[in-house]
């Protein structure tokens, strides 16, 4: 029987994380890091990835930063191939990359929604179809997380229907790829975070009736049992669960992190 501090090490572990470079990514990033895992940031920001990636190679740990837009399939594969070439292949893959623009459904254009759809849906299949065709090469499995939403269950706030809509998809394709994907060792799961303080939930604005961010967080708060929002590294803690070996019987699973805010 392995020890907890066995179960919880990545060492010799290759991680890619999508949209990791601020926010829950960041967190998410810092923690595999810390368990040893040698992390590639791939975000729209190529800039702010490379300083993220710095900031963990200066506190001793193994990262990079690079440039992608998850929606796009020749990005995709850039980054997959960048992976094997700095540190050898990928074993764990957490997509996290999402944008969430509050638009009511009246104002919401179909450019909009095209991109939505292409950086919260497509960049998940495109990063799960390009890193499962390598893990089976590979031979020896790998863990795919997908990080949706409690919007993934329920809608949290009027305006968001783009955004509802492929974190639902989300965790639909996340049960149909565990389903395909475990007999070959790949463990496919979600986390489905409530409310965090990240840059972009403290700039959000009401859609209908120009409530500020300060408005819309305490009408959300209200709703939370543990009256208060998430910290990035709530959700790193989540996701390095299921990326270690404490999450060996999990697969096909969606993990809430909410505060209990499905609870109302």
């Amino acid at each position: 029987m392995k020890s907890v501090a066995e179960l919880l090490d990545l060492t010799g572990k290759t991680a890619i994380v999508t949209g990791g470079a601020a926010g829950i990514g960041q967190g998410i990033s810092r923690r595999l890091a810390e368990a040893g895992a040698s992390v590639l940031i791939a975000d729209i920001d190529g800039e702010r990835a490379t300083l993220a990636a710095k900031e963990l190679s200066e506190a001793g740990y193994r990262a990079a930063g690079t440039t992608a837009d998850v929606g796009d399939e020749f990005d995709v594969r850039d980054v997959i191939d960048e992976a094997v070439r700095l540190f050898g292949g990928v074993d764990i893959l957490v997509n996290n990359a999402g944008i969430y623009p509050n638009v009511p459904l009246a104002e919401l254009e179909p450019g909009t929604f095209d991109r939505v759809v292409a950086v919260n849906l497509r960049g998940v299949y495109l990063f799960t179809k390009f890193a499962s065709e390598l893990m089976k090469k590979q031979g020896h499995g790998g863990r795919i997380i997908n990080v949706t939403s409690i919007d993934a269950l329920h809608p949290s706030m009027i305006g968001l229907a783009a955004y509802d809509a492929t974190k639902h998809g989300v965790w639909g394709f996340t049960k149909n790829a565990a389903a395909e994907l475990t007999p070959f060792g790949i463990l496919v799961n979600a986390v489905a975070p409530g409310g965090v303080v990240t840059p972009g939930t403290q700039g959000m604005t009401g859609p209908a009736d120009g409530a500020d961010a300060e408005a819309l967080q305490a009408a959300f708060l209200a709703k939370i049992p543990m009256r208060r929002m998430g910290e990035p590294d709530e959700i790193g803690k989540v996701v390095l669960f299921l990326a270690s070996d404490m999450a060996s019987y999990m697969t096909g699973s969606q993990v809430v992190v909410d505060g209990g805010a499905l609870l109302s």
